[in-house]
């Protein structure tokens, strides 16, 4: 989209970029098609990962949740049974867990980011820029048309290192929530620190919702413009300045939703021992659709962020040339 179509289209809010997207998505049947069509080889891949996801998981609450006693008892050469009673620490439960899952675990990284990750990578090229297409013009065309504009001139190596580089920091970030929650739980017996970390995870949190914005916008800059990598999150993080309100409360939009699944699929699959395919594959058609939205409303995200930021530049270089007139 050109600078003055740019400048053309409306300040949006949070509520005028989540109507924004719905609009895209609901009223242009060629757009559902195709991603209808994208996306089956992304359910199929995460379909497989969530189901060994869910059994490992199921297996490692199992192991924590156990009994902190181990009895074990033999009958003796007088006719009674003895029984050594044994705690078990957690260290011994963390130890047990590395024993037996680490493998599944590896096997789990291994795959999402082979195939999953690349699956998903693909989805996002096509969602980003057909919902560019339509932003932009804002009339329907045809699904061969829209493929076309989409895969025209696209190359895969910018999205990819943006991504990877999102990926990897996304992670750092959700590593050090998960430390420090996990402090907040061991000494939770101790008020005064129990209330010192549950104050720092709260910000903590914002700002992870805040980076993963800024990060999620380098990843639909690299796919519209020739930048990548590190370039491409310092140009997000430079446009994104003074609207990184309304990116923070949309991450937290899908956060919640993909939270809200994760937790009813665990529970579904903890109640019942295995969660069964018709329950997974409708969680996973819904982390779909969730993930379709979520790249539109960032591709609107991106425009609203790039219109602000072109107009302040306008005001800057009125401002300085009429400085100079005088």
């Amino acid at each position: 989209m050109e600078n003055n179509q740019i400048i053309m289209k409306d300040k949006l809010g949070l509520f005028g970029i989540l109507k924004e997207t719905l609009a895209i998505v609901h009223k242009n049947p060629s757009f559902i098609i195709l991603t209808f069509l994208i996306s089956l080889p992304l359910f199929c891949s995460l379909l497989a990962h969530e189901i060994f996801f869910q059994q490992t998981i199921i297996e490692t609450t199992k192991c924590q949740l156990r009994d902190s006693i181990s009895v074990n008892c033999s009958p003796s050469t007088n006719g009674t049974t003895s029984c050594v009673y044994q705690m078990i620490g957690p260290i011994d439960t963390f130890k047990e867990i590395i024993e037996k899952l680490t493998g599944r675990y590896l096997v789990l990284g291994l795959s999402y980011l082979g195939i999953v990750h690349l699956l998903d990578l693909f989805c996002t090229i096509v969602i980003v820029n057909s919902a560019s297409v339509i932003y932009a013009r804002e009339n329907r065309i045809n699904v061969k048309e829209m493929w076309d504009r989409t895969i025209k001139g696209v190359s895969l190596k910018g999205p990819f290192i943006t991504s990877i580089y999102a990926l990897l920091m996304s992670s750092l970030s959700l590593l050090g929530l998960v430390s420090l929650a996990t402090n907040f739980y061991v000494i939770s017996n101790a008020s005064l620190f129990t209330v010192f970390f549950g104050l720092l995870c709260i910000p903590w949190l914002a700002k992870h919702m805040e980076w993963n914005a800024i990060w999620n916008m380098g990843v639909v800059l690299s796919v519209l413009e020739e930048k990548q990598g590190v370039i491409a999150l310092g140009v997000s993080a430079y446009i994104s300045r003074g609207c990184r309100r309304r990116g923070l409360f949309l991450m937290l939009i899908f956060f919640v939703w993909r939270l809200a699944l994760r937790l009813s699929c665990l529970y579904v699959g903890w109640s019942e021992g295995g969660s069964g395919i018709g329950v997974t594959a409708a969680h996973v058609s819904l982390v779909c659709f969730g993930n379709v939205v979520k790249w539109v409303a960032f591709v609107v995200y991106f425009y609203d962020c790039k219109k602000r930021f072109l107009e302040k530049k306008v005001d800057v270089e009125q401002g300085s040339a009429a400085e100079a007139l005088k």
